[in-house]
């Protein structure tokens, strides 16, 4: 197959696919605009989260057969209008999950510990021993919304490594007995954690349903961590809900546009961010690059 690779992979998948005989294409960077012109002449489009491949790119890629998302969601491709056109489109679910929940973990430490701020003080010289009492993780209550892969990684780091009490919500799954995490509604996720984290993708149903409503119905010790999809939490009422300590701190891996303009979220001490890097792991990377191998192997 003629193939574009338009965001990063690992070199060793491109070297594997061009071992199978593909004549694989490596433009990274491309603007929409450049995309739109360069796709007509390529099977296959191997993408990570930058690149939208969306009506317009799917139309202007009259040979297309293949559409690769090298991570979790597909929020990125416009996936019903690709099948329409007989694309067929697929992803690499399994290669991040341990990166990401691993991620959500940092951040509830981070926050719990105010660990970004205590090195900052640290720098500019202060010894400020008094102000950075934390709280432990240990025991607490661990809310997790969605419990696909990633939720269930988080969920068997807060069960067996903080001996934490492990909640979970997510409308298509009932139970889940290993890790042990007792499935609950969302409004008792809300209520009762100590730690919320979210591990959904972005759909019309899950667009902004972290929002004020919700955050009023959070402890006001809780914690809000996001490694899942920018537009889950609702940025504006989180920033009301920081400002005012409705809740006590969040921190976000995502954010509804990337990057994300300069906002009052960057300027809040109770508030810690990272630049979408949940699947940036050097063996997240190769586990990607072993997916999409596979994948061009078996695809006919």
């Amino acid at each position: 197959m003629k193939v574009l690779v338009s965001d990063k992979v690992a070199d060793s998948a491109v070297e594997q696919m061009r071992s199978q005989g593909h004549n694989v294409t490596v433009k990274t960077g491309m603007t929409p605009e450049e995309l739109e012109k360069f796709i007509g002449d390529f099977e296959c489009i191997i993408v990570r989260s930058a690149t939208k491949v969306k009506k317009n790119i799917i139309d202007a890629g009259k040979n297309l057969k293949l559409v690769i998302r090298g991570g979790v969601g597909v929020d990125n491709i416009d996936v019903e209008y690709a099948k329409s056109k007989k694309i067929e489109v697929k992803n690499t679910p399994a290669a991040s999950s341990e990166s990401v929940a691993e991620l959500a973990i940092s951040h509830m430490l981070s926050l719990a510990r105010a660990l970004p701020i205590a090195d900052k003080s640290m720098k500019e010289g202060k010894w400020e021993k008094k102000k950075f009492e934390g709280t432990e993780l240990y025991k607490k209550t661990l809310g997790i919304i969605g419990l696909g892969r990633i939720g269930r990684e988080a969920a068997r780091i807060g069960f067996y490594g903080f001996s934490m009490n492990v909640l979970g919500y997510d409308p298509f799954v009932k139970e889940v007995s290993e890790p042990p995490v007792k499935v609950v509604s969302l409004e008792t996720i809300l209520k009762e954690s100590d730690y919320i984290t979210l591990h959904l993708p972005l759909t019309p149903e899950s667009k902004h349903m972290i929002s004020s409503a919700q955050f009023k119905m959070m402890k006001k010790s809780a914690f809000l961590v996001s490694c899942a999809r920018g537009g889950i939490v609702d940025e504006v009422a989180l920033i009301d809900a920081l400002k005012n300590n409705v809740i006590k701190g969040a921190a976000l891996d995502v954010f509804e546009t990337e990057p994300p303009a300069r906002s009052e979220l960057f300027d809040l001490e109770n508030f810690l961010s990272t630049p979408h890097v949940g699947a940036q792991t050097l063996e997240a990377q190769e586990r990607v690059a072993d997916e999409i191998v596979k994948i061009m192997a078996e695809y006919k």
